[in-house]
């Protein structure tokens, strides 16, 4: 599989001089997990496991083409940040989580972790076009998704602000002793918002069970990270704090799994925090309504010809033997499960005007 082209060469400075068992040492809790992880980048999945891998990825990429087209008429309203060319980070890593215990939290760009969990596609579209049938009962629209059956806490429309709650889950899950681990993503821009870093700081302080994953689509909002950021390489911005950082590329689900593998285990074991950065890229603007013009259409292209996370897989998949008609297949039944779902939620009454009144408190006073 082609690797992206988005990891970054650190310019080279010189160390000051430090005692060798606090180099040691040093090296040992901050880079230990990089060098596990760079000594089998690949995670050595079966055939079946691939194609779950493809089938999920390509529900996610089907999915998030027709909630564009529905944008484009009107069905869904407000803003809709669609999540093509990111598919490897949420299904690499959500595929390793134990859905008994584990949480996910994650900002705006949510309708692919919330497929990536096997929600049904119909309540997530029922959910974007503001339908009663929704997983929020329609209220939540495009950004603000929730299931705790499912243990997703959001869909966040405050940049940066999941951070933040995400460690409070980690907290619950360590106070609970119920042996979970928290999943909280952000993305680049989210990076430079201080509740980030004081979280950091909790989670490090207080050893709790949280993987920080940075989705680092180049771009944040419409700003490339070289213009906006002093340290464009994420995964060490929790080197202050003690925090083991690992770069990955993004664009490989099967290198973000087995990502998933090293970090899940580390915290597992009692370790503390993780902070992972995923070099990955977005192929639409922010959101529906960003014509994306800070970049060049052959930027765009050259990442869909050359590191297309579901083409890459699927290359994989026909070089072990799958045949061609068969994945074939597979995108015929995805894109008739896509407009079934799209039918479902055109076809579902909106809410009722007396639920503007449910749901405000958590209890009665």
């Amino acid at each position: 599989m082609a690797k992206a082209s988005t990891r970054k060469t650190p310019a080279k400075k010189k160390a000051p001089a430090k005692k060798a068992v606090e180099v040691q040492d040093e090296d040992f809790i901050l880079h230990s997990l990089q060098e596990a992880y760079d000594k089998q980048r690949s995670y050595k999945a079966s055939e079946k496991e691939m194609l779950d891998f493809y089938e999920q990825m390509l529900l996610i990429r089907r999915f998030e083409e027709r909630a564009g087209q529905l944008y484009g008429l009107g069905l869904i309203g407000g803003f809709c940040h669609l999540y093509i060319g990111q598919e490897a980070v949420a299904i690499g890593l959500q595929s390793a989580l134990d859905g008994d215990k584990d949480s996910v939290i994650t900002g705006y760009r949510d309708h692919g972790h919330m497929l990536a969990y096997g929600i049904d596609p119909k309540v997530i579209m029922a959910e974007l076009t503001g339908r009663e049938a929704g997983i929020s009962k329609g209220k939540g629209g495009s950004m603000h998704m929730f299931s705790t059956e499912h243990k997703f806490y959001g869909g966040h429309g405050i940049v940066g602000a999941q951070v933040a709650l995400g460690g409070g889950l980690a907290f619950a899950h360590k106070y609970n002793e119920d042996g979970g681990i928290c999943l909280a993503y952000f993305g680049d821009g989210a990076a430079n918002q201080g509740q980030v870093y004081e979280t950091f700081n909790m989670a490090a302080l207080w050893n709790l069970p949280i993987v920080f994953v940075v989705e680092d689509n180049q771009y944040a909002m419409g700003t490339a990270s070289k213009r906006s950021s002093a340290e464009t390489r994420f995964h060490r911005r929790g080197t202050g704090f003690r925090i083991p950082g690992m770069e990955v590329n993004g664009m490989d689900v099967l290198e973000v799994r087995q990502a998933a593998e090293v970090a899940f285990k580390h915290v597992r074991e009692g370790n503390g925090p993780v902070l992972m950065e995923c070099n990955t890229y977005r192929y639409r603007g922010h959101s529906m309504s960003d014509p994306a013009k800070y970049r060049t259409r052959e930027e765009v292209q050259d990442q869909r010809d050359h590191h297309d996370p579901i083409e890459g897989l699927k290359k994989i998949l026909v070089e072990n033997g799958q045949k061609e008609e068969d994945l074939k297949a597979i995108d015929k039944r995805i894109r008739a499960q896509v407009a079934e779902s799209a039918d479902f939620a055109e076809n579902s009454p909106e809410p009722a005007p007396a639920e503007l009144y449910t749901d405000v408190l958590v209890g009665e006073y």
